[in-house]
């Protein structure tokens, strides 16, 4: 069975009709509360195949999408068959994820310390330099720590910056 239809079938069947079909086989016309607990435990056996199912098709996705770059894009052992600039190729593109990390961290350095004046809100209109300082930070902070920690960190950065925001609009204009 292919992958597409794998998941077509999954929810063509869906978990409501699944449920429905455990409830028309186990509901007595008269129901004791021990046979509503046996029910009700059928019901959530039903779900959990169900998630299982799609964990597993989940993990079989993962495992296409990867397979398909592979053999898109070529593997690091295919570029070893290319004398110097294969080895090379693979030299770079395994520097590039801590470079763009230190890049962050220096370019997070300068303008939270105050050395490179970037306007990092959006209150009067974004600029270019804030633009491209969040954007840099979400996608590294993102692929370095993923997606999760990116979204439960964007609330406290938020905050912290509408907090800036006010201590400078109290503070009055910059004198330079």
């Amino acid at each position: 069975m292919s992958f597409v239809s794998k998941i077509a079938d999954f929810f063509s069947g869906g978990i409501v009709s699944t449920i429905a079909d455990t409830v028309k086989d186990y509901f007595p016309p008269s129901m004791s509360e021990g046979e509503k607990a046996a029910l009700a435990t059928r019901i959530r056996e039903a779900e959990h195949r169900r998630e299982v199912q799609l964990m597993q098709l989940a993990v079989e996705a993962d495992k296409e999408v990867t397979r398909r770059a592979a053999e898109l894009e070529g593997t690091a052992a295919d570029l070893k068959t290319l004398p110097v600039v294969g080895r090379l190729i693979i030299f770079v593109r395994g520097c590039q994820r801590p470079l763009w990390g230190l890049f962050t961290m220096y370019m997070d350095w300068q303008v939270f310390s105050g050395g490179w004046q970037i306007e990092l809100s959006a209150e009067h209109g974004w600029t270019p330099h804030g633009l491209a300082f969040w954007t840099v930070n979400l996608l590294v902070l993102g692929f370095l720590f993923g997606e999760r920690t990116v979204r439960n960190l964007l609330p406290l950065v938020t905050q912290f910056m509408g907090t800036r925001a006010t201590a400078r609009e109290t503070a009055g204009p910059a004198k330079g």
